[in-house]
């Protein structure tokens, strides 16, 4: 019997412990031990490793999501090049697997779709990927997507646009992903020899040059996908956590029975072990659900085959290690500030207050990684990538780390109040833990958001620029080349006629050579646009038009602003200026009673300068290569005015190449990039959303027995739940703040890297902020029904 006031001595199991293989053991047993606690504890403990392992599941599921982006990215990038037909050396020739071809390109409700006209020149042409032959001339394969539209009412109109008849299906490895499309179209050799078709012999004859992406892109790149996933990581942390004040419970009573503190610890970790292990299980199922719906399933117009989406074997082998190694960590880090006794916990006293030193070292030390490179990034490599993402890391998981310390200091200073607002703060004050972590996730995505949107905004304004076009004077231009034997006229016509056109403002245009007969080498082409007065005062300002009159516009800064051409000089109007022209029937002389005019900015933006002319003053049909300019106002009324004028300009040029005009365009690349990130950013919003439930029920079950004794008390349901709703909107009013803060100061910092001029914007600002509060607000609104529940007088029960 040991003397009163002496410790007793530790069990053997402690002194084992303390080192060596039997340290290691003694770990082993004390985790499985926690182990068997997680699946025996009850229905309480279940409903806590349920919990938990869904937590866990749904951060696991994005991380696969993620790491299998690689892969997706990689097949996706394979099967282009499979089909690709660039050729940097030089053509092939006619031979026996020799094909023509021509890509064409066009727009539908808002979709791309793209395909290859062949003909197969032969004997045994090559064939496609994804095809079994060449289409024979008017047979069309498509791919599946390509096919239902086709198939379906609302491909009516595309249908018009592509006169070919459906022979067969692209397979998989033809395409670059399951909802692509595209066709492969065959012609006659008539048709590829008048318009010039090119030749291969084999597809994927050279490897496309590789596109190099800006630094900023790059930059853009990495922080976004650290702010994507570092809200996964934070709510994986804690999920592992839910649960800790009846966990601590029970731990006490295990002192009780003998076990040290130590043991106690490593007992707890083995339980938030196992719920993760089970949570990797869960994520791993979800993630094999979704991988088998991926080609049914479109994110913003993205599709992937279910056998791209694999994760990379060394990611996946660290998201198996790194999320119950977390656990444990986590667990073990937690317990630090918490004594556990065999008769109580300590966290039922007063807390020792939280330190501030370590939380402002954390974003200290990521400003330390990013300022040098305000001087010097460029994008140099893996290295630079790495210091980014761990300064970005640094500073968000800094930025989170303030919550905490933020909460704590300002709800000790609370006093008074209503009822619910003193319900609410009290509980605060004695455990403002729970409630900062499960903001914690909103936190470091709003910080990120806001860092990523200034970031977004310079680089958007740097790949993306005006093109001048006056949308309110045209919608739609089609520039078609004549072929012989057709008028050019019928063109604007054929668009006048259209349904939902109203009007149609057409020119024929052709480059012709000036003819200096001083100087029978000097041959400087000259600008033609013939069209009547109503279309010709769209390019120029011409107060008096009539027809048969000849205009030639100022020199200016548009399109042909160098043109030399003068009153009484001869143009040669022949297709081949490989000569000087003598007089003839292929020269035409400027009439010197041509007048000199402005030129205006017409509606696609640009300026046209060189030699207006009437129609009665030339015959078109003497121009050489002429093309058939036609710019095009719609009516909004009617639905699909755009399509139909689509479909018209594909009456007159197979290529399509008729456009909707756009006041800005954007750099191919950013607008990948761009798409990317709005793809991770709602998978991350869903998982924040889904994360916030699940953590919002965990803790409505954790004070299910506090909430039934309350109201058996007498306390109002109403008030009950208006102190519910406070002790969420505090913290996150706070971490709102410190997040805003927190962002601006990462953006900046980003912003000096890339030399950019550092500007706010205060409306996407406000916006974030906004869906940060909105996504708790909705989240507090569910839990509202079984906060409700939870209220009743047989809560008080217990096993």
């Amino acid at each position: 019997m040991t003397a009163t006031g002496t410790r007793p001595a530790p069990p053997a199991a402690t002194v084992e412990a303390t080192g060596g293989r039997a340290g290691v053991r003694r770990w082993a047993a004390d985790l499985a031990m926690g182990t068997r606690f997680a699946v025996t504890g009850g229905r309480e403990g279940w409903a806590r490793t349920v919990l938990t392992a869904l937590g866990v599941g749904l951060g696991v599921t994005l991380l696969l999501v993620a790491a299998s982006a690689p892969a997706i990215l990689s097949a996706r990038e394979s099967r282009v090049e499979n089909r690709n037909t660039y050729q940097g050396g030089e053509v092939p020739k006619p031979g026996p697997h020799s094909v023509r071809f021509d890509h064409v390109t066009t727009r539908y409700h808002g979709d791309d779709i793209a395909g290859v006209r062949l003909y197969g020149e032969g004997e045994k042409p090559a064939v496609p990927p994804g095809l079994d032959r060449i289409p024979r001339p008017g047979e069309m394969v498509v791919s599946p997507a390509l096919g239902e539209l086709l198939d379906s009412e609302d491909g009516a109109l595309l249908a018009q646009r592509l006169p070919y008849r459906v022979v067969d299906t692209i397979g998989g490895q033809g395409l670059s992903h399951p909802r692509e499309l595209y066709f492969y179209a065959g012609v006659d050799r008539a048709t590829a020899e008048a318009d010039d078709y090119s030749r291969l012999d084999r597809w994927h004859p050279d490897d496309l040059p590789p596109e190099e992406l800006s630094p900023e892109l790059v930059l853009l790149i990495v922080v976004g996908c650290v702010v994507l996933l570092l809200p996964v990581v934070t709510f994986i942390a804690t999920a592992v956590r839910f649960g800790g004040e009846r966990r601590d419970r029970r731990l006490a009573a295990l002192r009780l029975v003998g076990a040290d503190s130590r043991m106690t610890r490593r007992i707890a970790a083995g339980e938030a072990m196992f719920g993760a292990l089970l949570g990797l299980a869960v994520g791993a199922g979800l993630f094999a659900l979704l991988r088998q719906l991926a080609d049914d399933v479109s994110v913003r117009g993205y599709t992937a085959f279910p056998s791209d989406v694999a994760p990379s074997a060394p990611l996946a082998g660290l998201i198996a290690v790194a999320v119950p190694a977390s656990a444990v960590v986590v667990t073990l880090v937690a317990l630090r500030g918490v004594t556990i006794e065999p008769l109580g916990v300590v966290r039922d006293a007063r807390p020792r207050r939280r330190r501030l030193w370590w939380r402002l070292a954390l974003p200290a030390a990521g400003l330390a990684l990013l300022l040098p490179l305000t001087s010097s990034y460029g994008a140099g490599g893996r290295a630079e990538s790495l210091q980014v993402s761990a300064g970005a890391v640094l500073m968000l998981i800094g930025t989170t780390a303030l919550l905490p310390w933020a909460v704590e200091a300002a709800v000790a200073r609370f006093r008074g109040g209503p009822l619910p607002w003193q319900l609410a703060t009290r509980r605060l004050q004695l455990s403002s833990g729970t409630a900062a972590r499960a903001v914690s996730g909103i936190t470091v995505a709003v910080a990120g958001a806001i860092a990523v949107q200034m970031l977004f905004s310079s680089v958007r304004a740097e790949n993306t620029e005006a093109t001048g076009a006056d949308l309110t004077r045209a919608q739609f231009v089609s520039y078609v080349s004549v072929r012989e034997h057709t008028d050019p006229r019928k063109v604007v016509d054929a668009f006048r006629r259209t349904e939902g056109v109203t009007q149609a403002m057409g020119m024929v245009e052709a480059y012709a050579s000036e003819v200096n007969p001083g100087d029978p080498e000097d041959i400087s082409e000259a600008p033609l646009a013939v069209a009547d007065c109503a279309s010709l005062r769209e390019l120029a300002r011409i107060p008096d038009c009539r027809d048969g009159a000849v205009y030639l516009t100022e020199p200016g800064s548009g399109m042909g602003s160098e043109h030399s051409v003068r009153p009484g000089d001869r143009i040669d109007l022949r297709s081949d200026t490989t000569r000087p022209a003598k007089d003839g029937a292929a020269v035409w002389t400027v009439p010197r009673t041509a007048s000199w005019v402005k030129p205006r900015t017409n509606p696609m933006g640009g300026e046209f300068s060189g030699v207006l002319i009437t129609p009665a003053a030339i015959d078109v049909a003497r121009l050489p290569d002429p093309t058939a300019l036609t710019m095009v106002s719609l009516d909004p009324e009617v639905a699909d005015a755009l399509e139909l004028a689509r479909n018209t300009d594909a009456r007159f040029d197979s290529d399509m190449n008729g456009w909707a005009l756009s006041a800005t365009s954007e750099d191919e690349q950013f607008a990948d990039v761009r798409k990317g990130l709005l793809i991770g950013a709602t998978a991350t919003l869903l998982l924040i959303g889904a994360s916030m439930i699940v953590s919002t029920l965990e803790q409505l079950r954790e004070r299910r027995r506090l909430l039934a004794v309350l109201v058996a008390f007498g306390t109002r349901r109403s008030t009950v739940g208006w102190s519910v709703l406070w002790q969420t909107a505090v913290p996150v009013v706070i971490g709102l703040a410190i997040s805003v803060a927190g962002g601006l100061a990462l953006g900046t910092v980003l912003l000096k890297m890339i030399q950019s001029p550092v500007a706010v914007d205060w409306a996407s600002l406000v916006t974030m902020t906004g869906i940060g509060a909105g996504v708790i607000a909705l989240v507090t609104l569910v839990s509202m029904g079984p906060l409700w529940r939870m209220m009743r007088p047989d809560g008080l029960r217990t096993e």
